[in-house]
């Protein structure tokens, strides 16, 4: 699960009265790292600006390795330069890559892949005098074994948990046979993590092929100076053509800057020096947008405003393996539920950008979520939960204390108001990102606010998070949640391909874990992105995947 949260909607308070000569030191960096940027190549020149798509990144890419694609920033640019053998579309259907077809025997739980025979690997030195050669189903072999060494240590090893073995029959036929069902498995295959890697360049480069990519995508590497700048160039070799039978991709390169700043992010983008922008910033949120999530009139000539579903669940987390009086019971953590608007919350809060979570945790955009009974503001139910909790345990004076790091603080001031105001004391720990997420691992916390964003498209993946087996260390159990009822159901939808009889599965274990709240459900994500009117072909996918082989550029 990509554990930074969120590319969206951060807070970004400046409280120094030096400010604003800090910021305009800030442009004035952002200008030369640009500029450094755009002169990285011929392409790049401003006669052939529209051949390049440009944008930035806030956090420092560590690595272009796919078997360390865990978050987004690293799965943005792996995205365009490898492939695997199956990939998503834009609705999350499951659809071809190297792989051009595929059986799965449900009996044996064998996947049957047939490879294309046209896909060549990025020409390099690695492969001697012929600079490239084409994919084999050895190379998916050599990619599992790698991503499966505990000497590489890849954070995607547990794709590949439930394969019992995977083989090369010949040299366009890969088999996978699992160690038990598991229905969402060929999603799985869509993560970066499963892309193919050639043996010549992971030998040949060792422990620099994080900086030295070389897979089959619509580009290729170019050059990276780390935190600077990172240049892609279109891939001449390619194998996908659109309808027309033209060979993507359409852009001649990709450039990506580094500026950790996001206002001069903002200000870059509407002087028109990078193409777009994901989600948005407290800085400049109401600038580009109205509370009811419109574009800003004055944006209307240059700015397209795109927004989708992001399979995103933002939620309180309650610890039930603590001693707290008030996390165990059932009816005060159903009283939290109850005490707070969702609906206002979204709308002067994030300006629109989301959905209130009035229904179960499992996002909208997934097949799974549905419009069960979930937790509406009221107010009275949630007095009434209060004192059901006090004639229980002669607890006058009941109180919780939320976790949470800087970038959400407004989120729980706002639940800490409107709880206090119905007789709930609340205390909020504000703490470092990495501190949160170690002392949610460890049951530190009483409640603690986090995400879930999907690994995978398949509601299995946000329903492990209530599997009791799961129970962390050990899985993202967080909650040390249990539910034999649960339990029981979970096992079952895993023997169930068929997603429709599946879905009633599932719908049944969310209500489940509605009844009990061992969670808070506080929105269901937006994917957004601005847009400049220059690009099409860019669209939007509910895993907020940034996907540039269709992607075209005006003059």
């Amino acid at each position: 699960m990509f554990e930074l949260k969120n590319q969206y909607l951060t807070s970004t308070t400046y409280k120094t009265s030096s400010f604003t000569a800090h910021y305009t030191l800030l442009l004035v960096i952002a200008a030369l790292l640009l500029n450094l940027a755009t002169s990285c190549s011929n392409s790049t020149d401003s006669s052939r600006d529209h051949e390049v798509f440009r944008y930035n990144e806030h956090s420092n890419i560590a690595s272009l390795d796919p078997a360390f694609a865990r978050n987004p920033q690293t799965i943005w640019p792996t995205n365009q330069l490898f492939n695997g053998l199956v990939q998503l579309d834009d609705s999350l259907n499951i659809v071809p890559d190297i792989a051009k077809s595929w059986v799965i025997n449900d009996s044996t739980q064998t996947y049957t892949f047939r490879l294309r025979d046209d896909v060549y690997f990025h020409k390099n030195e690695v492969f001697g005098n012929a600079k490239t050669r084409t994919v084999v189903a050895e190379d998916f072999t050599f990619s599992f074994d790698r991503l499966l060494d505990q000497k590489l240590a890849s954070p995607g090893s547990w794709v590949l948990q439930n394969v019992d073995y995977y083989k090369a029959e010949n040299d366009s036929t890969f088999v996978i046979q699992l160690k038990k069902p598991f229905p969402a498995f060929l999603g799985l295959l869509s993560m970066r993590y499963c892309s193919a890697v050639p043996k010549e360049a992971v030998e040949h480069y060792g422990n620099t092929f994080r900086r030295n990519p070389v897979g089959t995508g619509p580009f290729q590497f170019k050059m990276w100076e780390e935190n600077i700048k990172l240049v892609l160039r279109k891939n001449p070799l390619y194998f996908e053509n659109d309808e027309e039978g033209i060979q993507l991709p359409y852009m001649e390169a990709v450039a990506i800057t580094f500026l950790p700043d996001k206002q001069s992010e903002f200000l870059q983008f509407i002087q028109g020096n990078i193409d777009f922008m994901s989600g948005l910033d407290n800085s400049y949120k109401d600038n580009i947008v109205t509370t009811t999530g419109q574009l800003q009139p004055k944006y209307a000539a240059t700015v397209n405003l795109i927004t989708a579903p992001y399979l995103n669940t933002e939620y309180l987390g309650f610890f039930l393996g603590t001693e707290t009086s008030e996390i165990n019971s059932k009816a005060l953590r159903q009283a939290v539920n109850y005490g707070f608007d969702r609906e206002k919350m979204v709308t002067y809060l994030r300006n629109g950008m989301g959905f209130p979570a009035v229904n179960g945790f499992i996002p909208k955009g997934l097949p799974g979520f549905e419009a069960i009974e979930g937790y509406t503001y009221n107010p009275i139910k949630a007095k009434e939960l209060i004192a059901k909790y006090i004639e229980e345990t002669g607890d006058t004076d009941p109180e919780i204390t939320i976790g949470t790091n800087a970038q959400y603080l407004d989120v729980c001031e706002y639940i800490q108001r409107e709880l206090e105001k119905l007789g709930l004391k609340v205390t909020i720990d504000v703490v470092p990102p990495s501190t949160l997420r170690q002392m949610k691992s460890s049951g530190e916390l009483d409640v603690f606010r986090a995400s879930w964003i999907a690994d995978y498209p398949d509601a299995e993946n946000y329903l492990s998070l209530f599997y009791s087996p799961n129970f962390t260390p050990n899985g993202p159990n967080y909650m040390h949640y249990k539910n034999v009822a649960f339990d029981s159901l979970y096992v079952e939808a895993q023997n169930i391909s068929d997603i429709k009889i599946r879905k009633d599965y599932y719908r049944k274990m969310d209500s489940l874990i509605i009844a009990d709240a061992p969670i808070v459900p506080l929105y269901y994500d937006m994917a957004v992105r601005l847009v400049s009117k220059k690009v099409s072909g860019l669209g939007v996918n509910p895993q907020n995947f940034l996907v540039l082989k269709r992607v075209k550029k005006e003059k």
